[in-house]
């Protein structure tokens, strides 16, 4: 049964993170670089697409990863502890920082740029943001892998 948590741990990480660097590299310099309207058009279409896969694969992962930490030992549960903290730490900032803005960027009027867009803009604190969760997941694949690693 360890033996299967730990894979399932690493799958869904890798799936997350997959999709995280797929959006830091892909999504996020096309929403820079994109005008007000075309930028706001784009969250309202995507936005509904991640949420709610992005939060619940990473809540079943750092589930697996404290299940794990409870059934395994020595290696085994440092590395999932050190997943489940990494992933503890990611749906904090997705929560605290990413969805309110995500949630401000869909309430726009796409049609109706807000006078004080240029000051208010919030592009570059997303992707800092975004980067900075996408890190700490990888870490969390790397920390994932080497459990599976460890069961050897």
């Amino acid at each position: 049964m360890t033996a299967a948590v730990a894979a399932l741990a690493l799958l869904g990480n890798g799936v997350a993170v997959g999709v995280m660097a797929a959006t830091a590299i892909g999504f996020v310099p096309l929403f820079v670089a994109s005008p007000y309207e075309q930028y706001v058009r784009m969250v309202r279409f995507l936005w509904p697409r991640f949420d709610p896969m992005m939060p619940i694969t990473h809540v079943a992962t750092l589930l697996l990863d404290v299940l794990l930490a409870l059934l395994a030992r020595d290696a085994v549960r440092w590395c999932a502890s050190a997943a489940a903290l990494l992933l503890a730490v990611v749906l904090v900032i997705s929560v605290t920082r990413n969805v309110p803005i995500n949630r401000y960027v869909m309430a726009l009027d796409p049609a109706e740029e807000p006078p004080d867009w240029a000051r208010d803009d919030p592009r570059n604190r997303w992707r800092a943001w975004n980067n900075a969760r996408t890190v700490l997941a990888a870490l969390a694949l790397v920390a994932n892998g080497a459990a599976v690693a460890a069961l050897r």
